[in-house]
């Protein structure tokens, strides 16, 4: 889903690169085309690319690793979890073959525009869309589900709350984050689609609906959900870094704490997605300063991850380069959301590229970024072997130059007022002068997309190519690498003991060496 994702940004970004030119490899695109690409890229990478790689595949690998456990609590609904997840994925997939062609009302599929098919001339193609998302909404469900139940009751003997790996508390509050979150958008996704089959007028002014309802359930969930893709993210870049640089994780109870914070200030911003959508302006004010002030949460903990690598014997590792970059980018779109809480100035900026470019640099270091840094540090312990270091380290520098060439300049785009979702940009005078940027932008997306190849032929050719590795080749305290790489069923030989915390490094007793498994005595 992924090469899909990036294959509809690469269509849409050279249209606004060279305006009705085909595009290589596809051809013309059209203005309804157009509007569908967009849509489902957001749809896609939000949903089933994000989702699913971050708390699904991650958490249920290294979740009963990280606490001593054999396996899931509910080992068959992660199995019903994941045929549900490839059901959703099915039906997302088959609404570009309908007629009509896929959804192309925006992936935050806000009426009137979506709630009537008349506005959109896309019928089935938008049913679709929303029976695939309650679909995909569901697998998650039933994942959250198993994470917790999983964590409270199947944690080894020893292994108290503040024993826990980070990544374990990030996966638990997203998932829990999650579940209290989602209700509400099911709710109105359903009631979309009752004005959609039967006119019913939810959302509908001819009909006596309200299109802001809409966008309060919509967002009632988005903005948690934004946290639900950090969390992991913050996680594996949390286990990371006390590795690579040889230091105990700086304040681990802070994290947690700030974290449990975040999440509850979570559902009360979602409304400065609404500044000027009509809402009553004295609601502006509350949400602009919750909005600010979940800022500080963040911030600690990303000041406690520099305070982790203050002064620590950092080895550049392929993985530790790319958690050091997920650092570096989200701290870019973290300090430009700042300008979005800001009523004054988000009335000036709202819609505009500006607010690609900062969901882009939150999203895609989360993502993509944090993800690549797992998977390089975790290869070992999946497959028993290393990745290539060289090719990595290529693959993250063309990765990280490409990303900057893409969203740096939309920066500029947006404070110069630029729109997002315009078909032909070359058709507003004002916009004509910056028209160059998108060139750069959409080379600079090319360049990504390319660096992705050394990862995909690095990752299959190191399954039977890369160096065998024992079960600790990092050196890390946590419990997953007291397990065979790979794991095998029942993942451990015999169930680990807790000893200790999971970050046990360069203490002042070890003599000998500067870490001490969490499992040894």
């Amino acid at each position: 889903m992924a090469i899909i994702g990036g294959y509809l940004a690469y269509l849409f970004r050279y249209q606004l690169a060279f305006p009705n030119e085909p595009v290589p490899g596809y051809g013309l695109v059209g203005p309804d085309q157009y509007n569908s690409f967009v849509t489902m890229h957001g749809t896609i990478m939000v949903f089933w690319v994000a989702m699913p790689i971050l708390l699904s595949g991650f958490g249920n690998f290294l979740l009963p690793l990280m606490i001593g456990a054999g396996d899931m609590a509910f080992p068959r609904l992660n199995m019903t979890s994941y045929w549900v997840f490839f059901l959703s994925t099915v039906v997302l997939l088959l609404s570009f073959f309908v007629p009509g062609g896929s959804f192309s009302g925006g992936w935050t599929i806000y009426p009137p525009l979506s709630a009537s098919p008349g506005y959109t001339g896309v019928i089935w193609g938008g049913h679709l869309w929303i029976l695939a998302v309650a679909l995909e909404f569901t697998s998650m469900l039933m994942g959250g589900i198993n994470f917790l139940t999983t964590t409270v009751a199947m944690r080894a003997k020893g292994m108290g709350l503040f024993r826990l790996p980070i990544f374990v508390w990030m996966i638990n509050i997203a998932s829990i984050l999650f579940m209290f979150s989602v209700g509400p958008l099911i709710a109105g996704a359903f009631m979309l689609l009752a004005d959609r089959l039967f006119d019913v007028g939810f959302y509908l002014p001819a009909s006596g609906g309200d299109p802001l309802l809409f966008q309060h359930l919509f967002w009632f969930f988005g903005h948690p959900e934004v946290y639900v893709l950090l969390l992991p993210a913050l996680g594996i870049i949390a286990e990371i870094f006390p590795v690579f640089s040889r230091k105990p994780l700086f304040g681990y109870r802070t994290i947690i704490y700030s974290t449990l914070v975040a999440g509850l200030l979570s559902f009360i911003v979602w409304a400065h997605h609404q500044f000027i959508s009509g809402i009553d302006p004295r609601l502006a004010a509350p949400f602009s300063v919750t909005t600010i002030l979940i800022s500080v949460p963040f911030a600690i903990t990303l000041f406690a991850f520099i305070a982790t690598l203050w002064r620590g014997s950092i080895r550049l590792t392929t993985s530790m380069l790319f958690a050091l970059g997920m650092l570096a980018e989200f701290l870019v779109g973290g300090v430009t959301g700042i300008f979005n809480g800001s009523t004054a100035a988000d009335i000036y900026i709202h819609d505009t590229l500006f607010v690609v470019a900062h969901f882009h640099y939150t999203l895609f270091p989360v993502t993509f970024i944090a993800t690549f840094a797992g998977i390089y540090y975790w290869y070992p312990k999946m497959f028993g072997r290393f990745m290539n270091e060289t090719w990595g380290k290529v693959h993250f520098w063309i990765t990280i130059i490409g990303f900057n060439a893409v969203f740096l300049p939309m920066f500029a785009f947006g404070l110069a007022g630029h729109q997002r979702r315009i078909f032909d940009p070359t058709l507003f005078d004002y916009l004509q002068p910056y028209q160059y940027l998108h060139v750069i932008a959409t080379v600079g997306l090319i360049v990504m997309l390319a660096g992705q190849i050394p990862f995909i032929i690095n990752f299959f050719a190191s399954l039977s190519r890369g160096k065998v590795v024992d079960r600790n080749p990092w050196l890390a305290n946590t419990l997953e690498w007291l397990a065979p790489s790979p794991p095998g069923h029942g993942n451990f030989d015999q169930e680990p003991v807790v000893q200790r915390g999971p970050y046990e490094y360069s203490h002042p007793l070890l003599k000998e060496r500067d870490w001490i498994s969490q499992g040894e005595l």
